[in-house]
């Protein structure tokens, strides 16, 4: 399908340009947000709200690791009532930061929480419904009498936020949509965007408009979608430019949840959309804060002003997820999955054991080479030799001069520069990587490459809002129908490893999002262990859902719901299945966003209760009140009567 500029531009100012989507400003306490104010960074308390204690210490942690707004759980009035407590005591240690009551099922909670802290966020899936996963067939009157029913039971709280001076947030989760918007929408972002526009006409009808939204999913790619959506559909319909609130649910722990959250909170930053970020990790919640806080630093200071040419039409939707057509080079493009190249091109010497950490280990008393799930698919050498018997799955790319001495070796192929190749350097009939930025693309080029069937495109760039430039160097391919595979090239230098995994995520998954891209390449020079940068690339493919190569965990962070301890569950879960590949499985701290996100995993592991568990296939409860000790045994047994289940692969210690 393709969309014209025009209509693109609704949901962000410029695509070839940083520019920040101008909103309204909401006052939140001392620390308003939005305007021309900084993208504000925040997180949630794990801790029992109701122990004050612990509450209050968490959130002092968490603001001296920079946290600017602070979210705390009050399931219930008592949990409510508390908040007043917590708040009493961090005015009295001298901490004044914003607090945020987070609220599901219960309107009572909300309207007393609004009169105690300064903002409020309400779940349209769950405020004023209970989530039963009935399909109704609603006539036009029918319908219109449940948005009645939801007005009468909304309004009470707009009423009392706009008296006291507090902010909303109209928050929808992917996992918790209402039965009335499944019916009508179905399991999608407009459906998403829907849920909160319900919510939000009742607002605007009561002149308030203290309001943030955002449009939450633990699938990045469902997440990019219904935030873009969002924004159209508030100018298409003259709604206020109210701020966003940015993060992925249930991103996960370590690099699955910072790569995760760096795809889908990346791509919406650097076109300019999102005034708040929150990370959800499975970790305690100040981990949570320098993640965000890498996140958005990137656009403190990015220009506007470094021009990328215009374009006449896009033609990518950026509403739905179509991949680019590709011709197939041996196994890049067509509907191979995407690729993964590997950098060794600064090491001194390549040997058997330089393609340890890259997947591929060599068995001595077999004479084997054993291949990983994430072993990469091709590695870049530039100039060093490659003399002695590489795995049977790999190949090998050299700088041109170097290669013209291996060219007669099997799965050898060359690095060439763009201006080499349309001067007529010897090449491989079969495969020829083509390294080009966007001022390599011109109309010469793309008319040779456009009828060379053993061309890769192995693109690059030094644009400091790189992501853009490669963007628009897809587009002058697409309109001009060159076909030609692409692998999405990046170099980094100097970074931790957090950095390379939020900047890679973002700058790479970005594109991936919106079906671009046949392959990945990720130079990171002193950024880390090839191993990381290996895994990195791979763990991008995974949380685009372009290329599957493990166990996915969709595991919601801890809060004050959480029925059980959720980083130590995650571990003993991972330990037993993370051989599983392709499977999915979901790890919930209790009810609220369970059965909802069950629907993307294959199982789920639910708290249901102290010391109990649900477990579900999909989004169907298949064991209830499970005891704790026995659940992730149980868990196991489930996942072998699905027929996922293999064994755990033996290792030869290598």
């Amino acid at each position: 399908m393709n969309t014209h500029i025009s209509q693109v531009k609704q949901y962000c100012n410029s695509l070839v340009s940083y520019s920040r989507r101008k909103t309204r400003v909401v006052n939140i306490g001392d620390v308003p947000l939005g305007g021309e104010h900084p993208i504000r960074v925040q997180s949630m308390t794990t801790v029992d709200t109701m122990d004050t204690k612990g509450s209050v210490e968490q959130v002092i942690r968490m603001v001296d690791a920079g946290c600017e707004y602070v979210r705390i759980t009050a399931p219930s009035l008592k949990e409510a009532q508390n908040l007043e407590v917590i708040k009493k005591e961090l005015r009295s240690r001298g901490y004044t930061v914003p607090l945020i009551a987070d609220i599901h099922f219960t309107p009572n909670a909300a309207e007393l929480a609004a009169r105690v802290v300064e903002k409020v966020r309400i779940n349209p899936g769950n405020y004023a419904d209970k989530k039963r996963f009935e399909e109704i067939d609603y006539t036009e009157a029918s319908y219109r009498a449940e948005l009645d029913r939801i007005r009468q039971k909304f309004t009470p709280l707009v009423k009392i936020c706009k008296e006291y001076g507090t902010a909303m947030r109209i928050g929808t989760n992917h996992g918790s949509l209402s039965d009335r918007i499944m019916s009508r929408y179905g399991d999608t972002p407009l459906g998403m965007v829907e849920s909160a526009l319900e919510f939000l006409r009742v607002c605007e009808d009561q002149n308030f408009y203290n309001i943030v939204l955002s449009m939450k999913s633990s699938n990045p790619q469902v997440m990019v979608q219904a935030y873009r959506l969002l924004v159209q559909k508030l100018d298409e319909e003259g709604f206020q430019p109210y701020p966003l609130h940015l993060g992925v649910t249930e991103a996960g722990d370590g690099e699955d949840g910072r790569i995760k959250s760096s795809v889908g909170i990346g791509t919406l930053l650097e076109d300019g959309l999102g005034d708040t970020v929150r990370v959800s990790l499975t970790e305690e919640p100040e981990a949570e804060v320098p993640v965000a806080q890498t996140l958005v630093s990137r656009y403190n200071e990015r220009s506007s002003n470094i021009a990328i040419p215009e374009m006449v039409d896009y033609p990518i939707n950026p509403f739905a997820y179509t991949r680019r057509v590709t011709n197939e080079v041996l196994n890049f493009g067509g509907h191979q999955v995407p690729r993964v190249v590997a950098d060794l091109s600064l090491r001194e010497k390549i040997t058997p054991a330089s393609f340890f950490a890259l997947g591929y280990h060599y068995s001595v008393p077999l004479d084997k080479w054993n291949i990983a799930d994430i072993a990469c698919d091709y590695v870049f050498v530039n100039d060093k030799s490659v003399d002695f018997d590489i795995p049977g799955t790999l190949g090998i790319i050299y700088a041109h001069k170097t290669w013209l001495n291996y060219k007669d070796t099997d799965r050898s192929y060359p690095f060439i520069l763009a201006n080499d190749y349309l001067a007529g350097v010897e090449k491989s009939n079969q495969l020829n990587f083509i390294y080009a930025c966007l001022a390599d693309v011109s109309l010469e080029f793309v008319k040779k490459i456009k009828t060379d069937p053993t061309v890769v495109l192995l693109i690059d760039t030094y644009h400091p809002h790189g992501m853009a430039e490669q963007r628009r160097l897809f587009v002058e391919l697409i309109e001009r129908d060159c076909r030609v595979p692409v692998v999405i090239g990046r170099a980094y230098r100097d970074l931790k490893a957090d950095q390379l995994q939020i900047f890679s995520g973002t700058d790479i998954g970005g594109l991936l999002i919106d079906g671009l891209g046949d392959g990945v390449f990720i130079a990171a020079e002193n950024c880390g262990s090839d191993k990381l940068v290996n895994e990195t690339a791979f763990n991008i493919l995974q949380a685009t859902r372009t290329r599957i190569s493990k166990t996915e965990y969709i595991s919601c962070p801890s809060c004050g719901r959480t029925l059980f301890d959720l980083q130590e569950t995650t571990a003993k879960i991972r330990a037993r299945t993370s051989h599983l590949k392709g499977v999915k499985i979901g790890i919930m701290g209790c009810i609220v966003n369970g059965p909802g996100e069950m629907a993307d995993a294959d199982y789920g592991y639910v708290g249901s209760g102290p010391g109990r568990i649900t477990l579900y296939k999909g989004k169907e409860v298949v064991k209830k009140n499970v005891p704790t000790p026995q659940a992730v045994d149980e868990l196991i047994n489930l996942i072998r009567d699905g027929g996922d289940w293999i064994d755990m692969p033996m290792t030869n210690g290598n």
